[in-house]
């Protein structure tokens, strides 16, 4: 790929990614299709990757093509932010800090975790994602986010080059309604065994770490729904489907939002937080905001 960018290729290729097409591309334009299409060429082959796929009479962007467009929003909206300005234009406008965080981790810590980046500028706007695991992950891949948060570290199994930062961890406290927990037996967490529970679904690194303890202790309680998201497990726990647990950091909250008793905590059990970036040194100044104040604050 050669070092310098022709801009007027770039900028033909960002009204194509964000009109749909050449053919709409020429008439915002006022150029000839072909014009466009040998223009197009010109940039991929300085770059030495497609950035379209063609799918029937319509263009698709391919990994390259995503990630070009992310840089090209962003270099064609401060140019226009520039051209305001010099006609006497107040200087206004935002700096996107874009994260996905796992569906299944607890929306309280998910909010004190991100806040502090928050407290940085005025100018900063917060993109808030969430999914699964391999989808943010994958996000992070192509450039679409900055910072990815996750119990489950990046490992070999995922072909992401992006590294870890161990934010914290935190013991577990299980919550029931006051209806589940009036019929429980025995002390916690022998009361554990054969009661209705609530649980993250497998793919998450705290559901395989409960398993483990559940076959090491001989405890199987009863699985009533398993959930990729964590607000949606609360919900049923809150309407006495079965208890649930979440990180014991959050458990006044969890009671007082939801009106669920503890049932008990469990300290053998830790649940891990990273972010992930695509930095090994974190210099962005959000990302090492929360991963500052997370060290110090959140899970000191």
């Amino acid at each position: 790929m050669s070092d310098n960018l022709n801009y007027k290729h770039l900028h033909y290729f960002w009204v194509v990614a964000t009109e749909g097409s050449i053919a709409k591309a020429a008439e915002k334009l006022f150029i000839t299709p072909q014009t466009i299409s040998g223009q197009l060429s010109m940039l991929e082959e300085r770059i030495g990757q497609p950035l379209f796929d063609r799918v029937g009479r319509r263009l698709r962007l391919t990994e390259t093509g995503r990630l070009v467009l992310r840089y090209s929003d962003e270099i064609f909206e401060l140019g226009k932010e520039l051209s305001d300005v010099l006609r006497g234009a107040p200087l206004v406008g935002t700096s996107e800090f874009i994260i996905s965080a796992a569906s299944a981790l607890p929306k309280t810590i998910v909010y004190k975790i991100i806040e502090p980046a928050l407290k940085l500028s005025k100018e900063v706007s917060l993109v808030c994602r969430e999914g699964p695991v391999e989808t943010i992950l994958a996000e992070l891949a192509i450039h679409e986010v900055d910072m990815v948060l996750t119990d489950t570290p990046l490992s070999s199994n995922f072909s992401v080059r992006a590294y870890n930062h161990y934010l914290g961890q935190s013991g577990l406290t299980f919550f029931a309604s006051n209806a589940v927990k009036s019929q429980l037996s025995g002390s916690f967490p022998d009361c554990l065994h054969q009661a209705p529970v609530l649980l993250p679904t497998k793919q998450y690194a705290i559901r395989q770490l409960f398993d483990k303890w559940s076959n090491d202790n001989g405890i199987f309680p009863t699985i009533r729904g398993q959930y990729d998201d964590s607000a949606l497990m609360k919900s049923f726990g809150q309407a006495g489907f079965g208890m649930f647990f979440m990180p014991t950091i959050i458990e006044e909250e969890v009671c007082e939002t939801f009106k669920v008793e503890i049932v008990g905590r469990l300290s053998e059990i830790k649940q891990k937080f990273y972010a992930i970036s695509a930095e090994r040194k974190v210099t962005h100044p959000a990302v090492a905001a929360v991963c500052n104040s997370a060290r110090d604050k959140i899970f000191k």
